[in-house]
């Protein structure tokens, strides 16, 4: 009688996004997940958490971490925000260092590969992302820049818009990972909280609607989120905290007009996530110079409280 063959092994791993900002790591990984968890914008500094997103099948449970873009800090969310990002690093078993195809590698780029060749000997991976908008040639010189600075396992470019080499990635890395175990139910997409995904969204719509200094200087908190039964449509409120009294102003805009104009765009984003219908109850307050108070920004949920 034939011996029973032995079952695939099931294999798991957490595989982290590190790179300059909007070098479309978060992007990426909602193209992945093929759904919105993480937010998107081309402002620096937008993804401020670190971010797990999931990815199941049935051989394999591969957990993606989005980190904040790694840039110099100018004061201490800044800081927080690299702490963040290269600590994620120690914790990985497969690094990929992601890459903007169509902007230049330089020194920014040198400094972060100096953190991962310093951190252990996880998987390295070069990604080049926005394959949609370079050429061949372009993507070749920016592979070889890359590699003066550090060794890969692998080099994959990418396009996330097109979709081009993501089933690609994700065979690439589940070759990589370790057998394990699921780490997350497998219906789970992120391991964010409810309430801090719908804080991500408010802001995202901020961001999207201001300029200059105002969108870095942007926390948000929801204070208080009852989901839609029977009879009720979801009651979100939340609180959109600013440095400045001028910040305020421009939030709330003439007669109330750019926050009623950011609150239907954040409403309409949040029913599309929740799936239910949402009253949304936004306000602005005044915390002087949060960004510069490591309690406050761990108190807005940004940084993950590590030294």
């Amino acid at each position: 009688m034939p011996k029973p063959k032995n079952p695939q092994p099931f294999k798991s791993g957490f595989v982290v996004l590190i790179g300059r900002p909007n070098t479309g790591k978060s992007t990426l990984l909602n193209a992945l997940v093929g759904k919105k968890v993480s937010i998107v914008s081309d402002r620096p500094q937008t993804t401020r958490t670190r971010l797990r997103a999931i990815v199941d099948r049935p051989d394999a449970q591969v957990v993606i971490v989005d980190t904040p873009g790694i840039h110099k800090p100018m004061d201490a969310l800044g800081g927080e925000l690299n702490k963040t990002a290269l600590r994620a690093v120690s914790d990985a078993d497969v690094v990929c260092f992601v890459i903007d195809g169509a902007q230049p590698v330089g020194r920014g780029d040198e400094w972060i590969a100096r953190h991962i060749s310093a951190s252990t000997e996880p998987h390295r991976i070069l990604l080049v992302t926005k394959a949609d908008l370079v050429d061949q040639a372009t993507v070749e010189r920016q592979i070889a820049s890359a590699r003066k600075f550090l060794s890969f396992d692998e080099v994959l470019v990418v396009s996330a818009v097109e979709g081009f080499n993501l089933e690609a990635f994700l065979e690439v890395v589940i070759r990589a990972l370790p057998e394990g175990p699921r780490y997350f139910p497998p219906d789970m997409e992120s391991d964010q909280s409810i309430e801090t995904t719908i804080a991500e969204f408010i802001r995202e719509k901020i961001i999207r609607a201001t300029f200059d200094e105002v969108p870095h200087a942007i926390g948000v908190v929801v204070e208080d989120y009852l989901p839609a039964t029977e009879r009720s449509v979801a009651k979100i409120a939340a609180i959109i905290y600013v440095e400045r009294d001028s910040q305020k102003g421009i939030l709330i805009g003439k007669g109330g007009e750019t926050i009623k104009k950011m609150g239907i765009e954040a409403r309409l984003d949040l029913e599309r996530l929740l799936a239910e219908k949402v009253y949304l109850d936004l306000r602005v307050k005044v915390k002087p110079n949060w960004r510069r108070d490591p309690i406050q920004i761990r108190r807005l949920g940004y940084g993950d409280g590590g030294d």
